[in-house]
């Protein structure tokens, strides 16, 4: 009887994953989501499905997908799913990042906590949730739509620093040729990140919980990640 009902739920699955396309969301430009671009739909791949990703500012990222006019997120820390309870979180984060500062070398810039950040002009990308959280309740932030234009106006020197991802950060000063552009010596905070689909996807929830413990677990899931990095920046011609 166990394994009759099993068989049913298989078939059944089987049948949806079959019957529908899922479309998510990125946000543009930013280095983490482009190694979860290519991260992502290999997890998928696991359960027979192919995914559709489709990059955007991160603001409208979120009002597509907290609307259901796409299926989830690729990638959002923690906190994203407490905000907005239609997203439903994957329980298992499959991918991570750091909130690191940076600054032009030669100003006068001492950060070794997020308090001291209250000292300075504060520079980030806008619609993203773990520089957000951050920089909550200060008073001199300013939103950039991408990581570029933020580090551009970082290098014309000032009481300067700018937010992001250590790896996104440390991406674009190599793809754009920055020049003189540092980062402090530990970064603000780490956080793990975690996919997230719209309550109309919850079905597969579980299957894709399931799917990133046991690639974790063989060691698949990081070689992938490994593979994805290098693929990004060749990519991007760095």
């Amino acid at each position: 009887m166990v394994t009759r009902s099993f068989l049913v739920l298989s078939i059944f699955f089987s049948l949806i994953s079959m019957a529908e396309d899922y479309e998510l969301v990125s946000i543009e430009g930013l280095y983490e989501q482009q190694v979860g671009q290519i991260v992502l739909p290999a997890l998928y791949k696991k359960l027979g499905i192919d995914i559709t990703i489709t990059a955007m500012p991160g603001n409208r990222a979120m009002m597509e997908a907290v609307s259901g006019r796409k299926d989830g997120e690729i990638m959002r820390i923690w906190s994203y799913g407490t905000e907005y309870p239609d997203m439903v979180r994957i329980p298992t984060p499959y991918y991570q990042l750091e909130t690191m500062a940076f600054f032009q070398e030669g100003d006068d810039i001492h950060v070794t906590s997020i308090k001291d950040l209250a000292n300075y002009s504060v520079l980030k990308v806008r619609g993203v949730k773990h520089t957000n959280n951050i920089t909550a309740g200060l008073m001199n932030v300013y939103d950039y739509d991408d990581t570029e234009s933020m580090l551009r106006a970082l290098s014309s020197h000032g009481n300067k620093v700018a937010l992001t991802h250590t790896q996104d950060g440390l991406f674009s000063i190599n793809k754009f040729n920055f020049k003189g552009i540092q980062r402090i010596a530990k970064p603000l905070a780490t956080f793990p990140l975690y996919h997230y689909v719209h309550k109309k996807n919850f079905h597969l929830v579980e299957r894709l919980d399931r799917v990133i413990i046991s690639m974790k677990q063989s060691g698949e899931l990081d070689k992938l990640i490994q593979s994805a990095e290098k693929q990004v920046f060749e990519n991007n011609g760095i």
